[in-house]
């Protein structure tokens, strides 16, 4: 990983993000280091989101 990617205490907000695009833009940044709060239609979708992101 590139220093410039380092997110280490960045809060971010990503919507739509419990699949498609939004996922994988929630997922990289949660690997680079970020806090990511993630928004979904529903709980249930939300759920499974955050247990594969983290």
């Amino acid at each position: 990983m590139s220093a410039s990617f380092k997110l280490d205490g960045l809060r971010v907000l990503v919507t739509a993000s419990t699949r498609g695009i939004g996922f994988y833009v929630a997922r990289g940044l949660a690997e680079w280091g970020a806090r990511v709060a993630i928004v979904g239609r529903s709980r249930e979708s939300v759920a499974r989101a955050a247990e594969k992101i983290s």
